[in-house]
Formats: structure tokens, C-alpha cells, sequence
């Protein structure tokens, strides 16, 4: 007899997740998780190394003594495990059933849109037909005008105007820049930074865990070395993530013939699928849909998952028509096949669903050196 799936490690919005991060840095709640170094402290660092888990920090330790020797724990990501909609929510501290990035590629306007490059499968650059202030119009960092750092690429696009506009932007070319400008504004009187670094999700995508992905956490440890070098102690810097990493290599499942003739489109991630049904097909989808994935994952309708508060106990009814009729998520090893899905290069790890690897994020801390 097989033995049950596991349960999916759910996020915890009632303030101990990523959506509490900004709320108890900028005073408006407490959060038990916050490391202590944020104590008294005079201005308040936050860097979030993109894709960096806390399953894969604790398992290479020797590889991130700077990590390492920070104070803290592990706290959830959001539902889905993924970057635009967990930057989202750290910046807006709100979940994603309130703020509206409920994925990688999201239903929106009629299309199926990419919200880290906001473009559609049909049409392109959809930025001037999809406002981005429309699809998220809560303002990040709690309405204050907050600095943020980050590359200059990433500065100015649609995504960024989504989930980062009206915060002050200062992109930087080379990473070796970032602890220089985040000095900077220290030393200006800043109170509260926001950092971003995309290396280590980057690599993991492209390479998988092994050589390079451990070249990369070192030099992700470097930064936070620099970081702290140039903090004062009396000023704390603080480092999470969005999600963590699933290595799938080539382990694709491909959804059936039978299965995509019940299907209109798809959306999501290879590790939280939508399918979105042919009029009238919603309940043979459900079903077909379970008997074809039970062994590899969570299957759900969207009105299943809104209950069970995967996206936050509210949903706005705008948000819950972005969703699909049917999800997908893996419990396995694998991914989910989407050939509107895909970049330049095949995934070797990836994210988006609720297992611990996925789910669990550092929250860790400590005071500048200087």
C-alpha cells in the first residue's frame, strides 16, 4: 500500500511569516521571529538573497560562516513559493489574497502574463494594456518612502512599479557596490534599507546544487560579511528570502492528452499548476486532474485552496479570478509541464509549492562591525 502524501506546510500569516517582516521593522506589530540584533537598534538592514532556503543553508554551513553566525530561525514563505508574489509580500506586508501577485505567470486582462518580465503569451509587452499600480495597488513599505537597492536593471520595470513603487530606488552595478551604497544611506540618516541579491536563485535554476551553486552561497556570505563591515554596532542587519530550492532535474510530468483537452490554458509555476477549464469542464477537470497527479501532488480547486487560506485568510474576489479552476502542487520531486512555460535554458531546481525546502526562509541577524 502506498503511503499518504505529506501535508503541505501552509504559511503563517498571522504574523510570524515574510508578510510580518516590514510591519515590525517600521513599529506597527510585534513579531516573535525577529532576531534580537533589531533591538534598539539605530537603522535596520534588510537583505533578501533571492531563493536561499533554510534547508539549504543549515545543510552547507561550512560553506557560510558569516551566515552561519547570525541569530535567528526559519519562518515561512507564502503561497506560492515563488518571487514575484513573496517580494510582494514583504514589501507590502500583505498576502497574496490581498495584494494580487498570486504567481509567476497569473491570468490577467484575458492572457496569461509573466509577472517578473509582465509580458503575455499572445501579445508581448503588455505594461501599457496591464497598469501594474492596477494589479497591485497596495503600496509598499507601509506607505513610507523607504530606500531600496537592488541592479540597476531591475530598477524601472513593470514589476518593480508593482510591488516597489513609491520607494527610493539605488541600483547598483556590480555587487561589490551594494555595501558601499547601503553605507551611504546609513550615513544619510536612512533608518530602514531594503536589500536585494538574485544570485543564489539564479544559479540554482540554471545549475542545480553542486559546485556552482556553492561557489555562489560563498560569495552570497562575502556580501553579508561586507554588509556587516560596514555597519556600525549600533545598526543591525537582518537577511531572509523569498523561497527556497527543490532540485527536479528532469523529473517533468506531462499532463495527458485527455487532461489538456479539458484545459484552456494554464498558469503558475512547474510546482503550483493551474489549469484553467473549458466552459462547463470545471468538475471533470478536478477529477481527472486527481486521478492523474495524487502520486506526485496536492490537487485542489481554487474554491478548496481559498478555504484552506493558502493565499491568506482574505481573498478579494478580483485576486481569487486570477486563479485557475484546478492546482496542481508538487509534493514530489518533479514539475509540471507548460509549454508556454519556459525560458532560455531548462530548470534543474525550482519553486513555488509548499513543501519545507520551498516553504522555510532564514530570518537571521546580527549587529554591524565597525
Amino acid at each position: 500500500m502506498a503511503s499518504p502524501p505529506p501535508e503541505p506546510m501552509l504559511p503563517d500569516y498571522d504574523g510570524g511569516g515574510l508578510t510580518a517582516i516590514f510591519p515590525a521593522l517600521l513599529g506597527h506589530r510585534e513579531m516573535v521571529a525577529m532576531p534580537s540584533a533589531v533591538n534598539d537598534a539605530r537603522a535596520v538592514v534588510l537583505l533578501v538573497l533571492d531563493g536561499l532556503g533554510w534547508n539549504q543553508l543549515q545543510q552547507r554551513r561550512d560553506l557560510t560562516p558569516e551566515l552561519s553566525s547570525l541569530q535567528g530561525a526559519a519562518i515561512t514563505s507564502v503561497a506560492p513559493s515563488t518571487t514575484a508574489t513573496a517580494l510582494t509580500s514583504i514589501a507590502t506586508g500583505c498576502t497574496p489574497g490581498e495584494h494580487g501577485v498570486v504567481g509567476y505567470r497569473t491570468l490577467l486582462g484575458g492572457e496569461v502574463t509573466n509577472m517578473l518580465r509582465w509580458w503575455g503569451d499572445d501579445t508581448g509587452d503588455r505594461r501599457r494594456r496591464v497598469l501594474p499600480a492596477e494589479v497591485q495597488s497596495v503600496p509598499p513599505f507601509l506607505g513610507q518612502r523607504i530606500p531600496y537597492v537592488t541592479a540597476n536593471e531591475l530598477i524601472g520595470s513593470a514589476f518593480s512599479e508593482a510591488h516597489l513603487r513609491g520607494g527610493d530606488p539605488h541600483g547598483y552595478r556590480a555587487l561589490s557596490s551594494m555595501p558601499v551604497i547601503v553605507a551611504e544611506l546609513i550615513a544619510s540618516g536612512h533608518q530602514t534599507v531594503h536589500a536585494y541579491y538574485a544570485g543564489v536563485d539564479k544559479v540554482a535554476h540554471e545549475r542545480g546544487f553542486g559546485d556552482y551553486y556553492d561557489a555562489e552561497l560563498r560569495t552570497a556570505d562575502r556580501l553579508v560579511g561586507d554588509l556587516l563591515d560596514v555597519l556600525d554596532s549600533d545598526c543591525a542587519l537582518v537577511v531572509t528570502a523569498d523561497h527556497g530550492q527543490v532540485d527536479v532535474g528532469d523529473a517533468i510530468v506531462h499532463p495527458s492528452a485527455d487532461l489538456l483537452s479539458l484545459t484552456a490554458e494554464q498558469s503558475g509555476e512547474g510546482r503550483m499548476r493551474w489549469f484553467h477549464a473549458r466552459p462547463g469542464a470545471e468538475s471533470e477537470l478536478l477529477a481527472a486532474a486527481r486521478e492523474e497527479f495524487a502520486a506526485t501532488g496536492w490537487v485542489h480547486s481554487r474554491a478548496e485552496v481559498i478555504a484552506h487560506g493558502w493565499f491568506g485568510p482574505t481573498m478579494i474576489d478580483a485576486v481569487a479570478a486570477r486563479l485557475g479552476d484546478v492546482v496542481v502542487a508538487a509534493h514530489s520531486p518533479v514539475s509540471y509541464d507548460d509549454p508556454d512555460d519556459s525560458g532560455p535554458f531548462d530548470l534543474i531546481c525550482r519553486h513555488g509549492s509548499l513543501t519545507p525546502d520551498e516553504m522555510l526562509v532564514p530570518l537571521v541577524g546580527a549587529r554591524g562591525r565597525r
